[in-house]
C-alpha cells in the first residue's frame, strides 16, 4: 500500500496516515523508498550490495536478510529498507518498467484484513453512488459526469474490470475503460461487448438496458475509436480513464473507493447467494466441495479463476460462516440453475450480507 499523490481534498494525506496508522497496529515501520535504502550494482552474475551511505555491505546477517527476499535478477532501481519491520521491503523496477513491491509479510496480513472490511464501507455507500449515477445519467448530451456515470453503472451490471492503458497498449487487454467502439454491438436496449480481458481470455458480455444502450449509440458516434469519451464545455472530445472512474467514486462518497470495489463486493455477495443455493452438508469434506462449487460459478461471472476470485475477491467471513453450518439470516435462497445463467438480482440480497459483515465486524472489534 503505497502512498498515493497528495491531491486537492486531502485523501493523499488521510491515505498515508491510515498506512501509518495500519503498519504501527501490525508492529511494523511505514517507510518509503523516497528515503535512503539499500541498492545493488551488478557484478559479473552476481550482485554487490551498499547501504544507505553507499557503503559495501559485508555482514552476512543482512545478505542473508537481502537474499531471503528474492529480489528478481532483471529488476532495476532497487532499493531495499534497511528496516527489518519496514512495511515495504523493497521496492524495483521490472523488465516493462512497472514499479514492482515486496511487502512485509504482516504488513500482508494486515492489507488483505482492512481490503476486506473496507467493503462494509462500500455497502453503506452503494445507495449514495447509485442515487448520483441515476441522476449523472440524465443530464443532457455527453458531458463528463455522465460518462463516468455510464461506467459505473455497467461496472455494477456487468463485473467487468475497469481496464488500465498499459495493458490495452502492450499486452492488447482491454477493461471498460480502454474498450474501443468495436468491442461492443447495439441492438436496441441490447447490448454485447465482446473483448480479450486480462490474461489473455475472451469475454462475451450482454446487458439489456434501454438508457444505457442509447448513451452507447452516442458515444460510437464520436470521432475516434475509443468508446467511453465525453465532449467537454468547448466542445473538444475527451477521454475518459479509471483514474477519473475512481475520482469520481471519491467524489461522490469522500472515502478511498476505486471501481476495483464493485468487484469485490459483488464476489462477496454472489458468492453468498451460491453458498445459499447448495444443499446442507454432513462433512467437512462435503462443505469444501461445495464451496469449491459455488466459487467456480462466481469466478465464471467475474471473469476469473476460481483462485483468483477465492483469494481477492469474496469475504473470508462468508466461507467460514459457511463451514460452521450457519446461514445468513434474510437471505433469499436462490436456484444454482439462476446462478449460472447469471440471472440473479444482487440487490436483493445486498442488506442480508451488509448487516451479517457488519455484525461480524462488531464481534471482532468487540
Amino acid at each position: 500500500m503505497h502512498a498515493r499523490a497528495k491531491n486537492g481534498n486531502g485523501n493523499g494525506a488521510n491515505i498515508v496516515a491510515e498506512a501509518m496508522d495500519a503498519a504501527e497496529g501490525a508492529g511494523l515501520r511505514y517507510v518509503s523508498d523516497d528515503r535512503p535504502g539499500y541498492t545493488r550494482k551488478a557484478n559479473g552474475e552476481v550482485f554487490k550490495w551498499f547501504d544507505a551511505e553507499g557503503k559495501l555491505i559485508r555482514d552476512e546477517q543482512r545478505l542473508l536478510r537481502i537474499n531471503r527476499l528474492a529480489i528478481p535478477p532483471a529488476w532495476t532501481e532497487v532499493w531495499v529498507s534497511p528496516s527489518l519491520n519496514g512495511h515495504i521491503q523493497a521496492t524495483g523496477r521490472d523488465a516493462r518498467r512497472r514499479k514492482q513491491y515486496l511487502y512485509h509479510e504482516r504488513w500482508r496480513e494486515v492489507r488483505d484484513e482492512n481490503k476486506y472490511d473496507r467493503i462494509i464501507s462500500f455497502g453503506k455507500a452503494l445507495p449514495k453512488i447509485r442515487k448520483r449515477v441515476s441522476q449523472d445519467l440524465k443530464l443532457p448530451g455527453l458531458p463528463r459526469e455522465k460518462v463516468l456515470a455510464t461506467v459505473v453503472q455497467l461496472l455494477e451490471r456487468t463485473f467487468i474490470r475497469i481496464g488500465n492503458e498499459e495493458y490495452a497498449r502492450e499486452n492488447k487487454s482491454f477493461g471498460l475503460t480502454t474498450m474501443k467502439d468495436r468491442h461492443v454491438e447495439v441492438k436496441g436496449s441490447k447490448l454485447r461487448f465482446r473483448f480479450r480481458g486480462k490474461s489473455g481470455r475472451e469475454h462475451e458480455v450482454d446487458v439489456t438496458d434501454r438508457r444505457i444502450a442509447k448513451i452507447i449509440s452516442k458515444l460510437q458516434d464520436l470521432p475516434g475509436q475509443d468508446l467511453f469519451q465525453y465532449l467537454d464545455e468547448d466542445g473538444k472530445v475527451r477521454d475518459i480513464s479509471s483514474q477519473d472512474v475512481n475520482e469520481y467514486l471519491r467524489g461522490i462518497t469522500g472515502e478511498d473507493f476505486s471501481a476495483k470495489d464493485f468487484r469485490t463486493w459483488a464476489g462477496t455477495v454472489l458468492t453468498a447467494i451460491a453458498l445459499n443455493a447448495q444443499e446442507k452438508f454432513e462433512t467437512q469434506k462435503q462443505a469444501k466441495s461445495n464451496i469449491k462449487t459455488a466459487i467456480s460459478a462466481v469466478a465464471r461471472i467475474l471473469g476469473n479463476t476460481p483462485a483468483i476470485c477465492r483469494k481477492c475477491y469474496v469475504h473470508p467471513a462468508v466461507l467460514e460462516t459457511y463451514l460452521d453450518q450457519k446461514s445468513i439470516d434474510g437471505l433469499k435462497r436462490t436456484t444454482e440453475e439462476a446462478l449460472e445463467k447469471e440471472d440473479v438480482d444482487l440487490r436483493s440480497s445486498e442488506k442480508a450480507v451488509l448487516k451479517f459483515l457488519e455484525s461480524r465486524f462488531a464481534k471482532k472489534t468487540a
